[in-house]
């Protein structure tokens, strides 16, 4: 799988770009503030309907316009598919699948991207909200049908939360929480529902996790994950021998952890159990990642992380999604730049901005493109330059 093709109009830095590409490696380089990010940006959010930099789609627009439109052109297996999606903040996007009008959603598959960025450094470092966001996404990128359950999820919680948050400064406070225990089902189903799906990923994806950072640290290893749930800690333990519980199991469980958790959550209007207050353990040995990694280590188990949800989707999909590195070669020693560089010579398209040519590791060869004041155009490198 390949993007042959970009077109944006009024998005982010850009009014007009019109970018043709490859299969293999493609170097955008340009100082910061230019608009490397905003092109690999674009090409993610055609991937997962979402911005890997900001949460909402009023900074893609460009500063006095009311849109934005991206077009790309995806090679999969010799069969070329257009997606155009037309970003309106306020208002319904709009989306064109070979030119046949559909809902954004329905695009979702077309376009598969891992992308690694500096943020990613949160991954490790950073709140349990980071991690459960890597493991939606990449459930989304592996079946899209989860795009739809995510947002379900999110929508029951939010109106749960409404009632309980009212209940709390009711007069007759058992009278609002009446209808609680219709709003406790729906809850439980849809959570259990996400977190056994979780589980199953966190499953197929551990031993590559493992994998990528033996690999990227030059035989360190010892990484691994727990997933650790709200419902119960250990409730991810059989994850071990392959073992994940049922959907049943897990709406059951959640139905407990209610009647444990109802003053408390009566008291402080908030639900206090489900897939939005878990947490993904990352370890090194037999201590965490966060606080015991050093920056070195904290880089490798976020590029293994990527590394490993690659390697997933590639053996699930039996075709390469588009690999994206933005900007991170300056981020990693020479050691790392040149493990990394090796582990992706055989990526069918691998995208990488970098802000000076240096930054590039010498095994990285491919068309190089010079990105200044949102303007790309094709430069020429030497060979001797380029190898």
């Amino acid at each position: 799988m390949y993007v042959a093709h970009l077109v944006l109009t009024d998005f982010r830095s850009y009014d007009h770009v019109d970018l043709a590409l490859a299969a293999g490696p493609s170097l955008f380089v340009g100082q910061n503030g230019q608009g490397k990010t905003n092109l690999v940006e674009a090409i993610g959010y055609v991937a997962s309907m979402g911005s890997h930099r900001v949460a909402s789609d009023g900074p893609l627009i460009r500063a006095g316009t009311g849109q934005a439109v991206i077009s790309t052109a995806v090679v999969r297996d010799g069969r070329t598919q257009q997606v155009e999606l037309e970003i309106n903040p306020g208002r319904a996007n709009r989306a064109r699948l070979n030119a046949h009008p559909t809902r954004p959603r329905e695009t979702l598959g077309t376009l598969r991207t891992v992308l690694f960025a500096p943020e990613d450094l949160a991954l490790v470092k950073g709140d349990p909200e980071q991690r459960r966001r890597f493991l939606d996404d990449l459930l989304v990128a592996r079946q899209p049908r989860w795009s739809a359950a995510r947002s379900d999820y999110d929508k029951i919680l939010k109106q749960r939360n409404a009632l309980l948050k009212s209940a709390r400064t009711a007069p007759d406070r058992s009278a609002v929480l009446a209808s609680l225990p219709a709003w406790n089902e729906h809850l439980a189903t849809a959570g259990a529902h996400l977190l056994y799906a979780r589980l199953r990923l966190l499953r197929d994806l551990a031993p590559h996790v493992a994998q990528a950072y033996d690999q990227v640290s030059a035989g360190a290893g010892g990484a691994h994950a727990t997933y650790r749930s709200s419902l119960d800690p250990d409730i991810a333990e059989p994850i071990a021998a392959g073992q994940v519980p049922t959907v049943e199991e897990l709406t059951a469980a959640t139905h407990a952890r209610f009647a444990q958790v109802a003053q408390a959550e009566a008291d402080r209007g908030l639900t206090l159990v489900g897939p939005h207050r878990d947490d993904v353990e990352l370890e090194l040995g037999d201590l965490p990642a966060k606080g015991y990694a050093s920056h070195g280590e904290s880089w490798s188990f976020a590029l293994a992380l990527r590394l490993a949800a690659y390697q997933l989707l590639r053996h699930d999909l039996g075709t390469d999604p588009v690999l994206v590195l933005d900007d991170v070669f300056a981020e990693l020693d020479t050691g790392r730049r040149e493990r990394l560089a090796a582990l992706i010579e055989d990526c069918e398209q691998v995208l990488v901005t970098a802000a000076v040519p240096a930054d590039i590791p010498q095994g990285l060869v491919g068309p190089r493109f010079e990105v200044t004041r949102a303007a790309v155009s094709a430069i020429t490198v030497p060979q001797e330059s380029a190898s």
